[in-house]
């Protein structure tokens, strides 16, 4: 008899994180349900190929791309708006990369697509680690969203948001994924650039210092 398999949204963009915890919920016995993000981003075509690519290395069951684009609209971060540089370094405070309650409407479209297709857990890689620049990566943020979820969800269908990594630092998550054999290379975590990685985005810092203090080499490429 065949085991049937739990099902879970696992919302990825194509990242490290986000493709380590969907490393974690495959591992977890979760037949997966991969929910990407169009938003108007720099870096969208990699990050769709990557998402697309990724997928299929875990057997994905769906994979679905939603179209976000209003983000774009909305304006007020440098990922959507090229006008605006993507700063070099690692600023201090609220950065521009940071997109206006991103999360929130991420999960509040994850937990409709759940809802209709009866998952009742959602997977998100965020991490508190994150929290100074991006507030809505806080593990605070995810249980309040959870809360609110659940308030507007069918009594029945009651949904968990799981967060594997949220406690972790950017290197555990790499050693993590080394040793569930996580694809590095296809992903993708530059905010600048979707063919060669430019190196000093604060995207691009904080991935290569997280492979260079786990000791690993990072099998993508940088302009620097």
């Amino acid at each position: 008899m065949t085991r049937k398999l739990k099902r879970a949204v696992v919302l990825h963009s194509g990242g490290i994180d986000s493709t380590v915890t969907a490393a974690v919920a495959k591992k977890e016995g979760y037949e997966l349900y991969m929910l990407h993000f169009d938003y108007g981003q720099r870096t969208e075509i990699k990050e769709r190929s990557c998402f697309a690519a990724i997928g299929k290395v875990f057997k994905a069951k769906r994979q679905e791309i939603a179209n976000v684009k209003f983000l774009h609209w909305i304006g007020h971060s440098s990922l959507t708006d090229e006008h605006i540089p993507v700063p070099e370094g690692e600023p201090k405070g609220i950065p521009s990369t940071y997109v206006p309650f991103r999360n929130g409407i991420f999960l509040s479209l994850a937990a409709a697509w759940a809802e209709t297709i009866k998952a009742n857990t959602i997977f998100i890689g965020v991490m508190d680690e994150d929290g100074p620049g991006y507030p809505d990566t806080t593990e605070a943020f995810i249980e309040s969203m959870e809360k609110a979820i659940n308030l507007g969800r069918k009594p029945e269908s009651a949904c968990k948001i799981m967060t594997p990594i949220v406690h972790m630092s950017k290197a555990e998550v790499v050693k993590l994924g080394i040793e569930m054999l996580v694809p590095f290379g296809m992903t993708w975590s530059c905010y600048e650039s979707d063919d060669i990685a430019c190196g000093v985005c604060q995207s691009c810092i904080m991935r290569k210092r997280a492979f260079e203090e786990a000791g690993l080499k990072d099998p993508i490429r940088y302009r620097k």
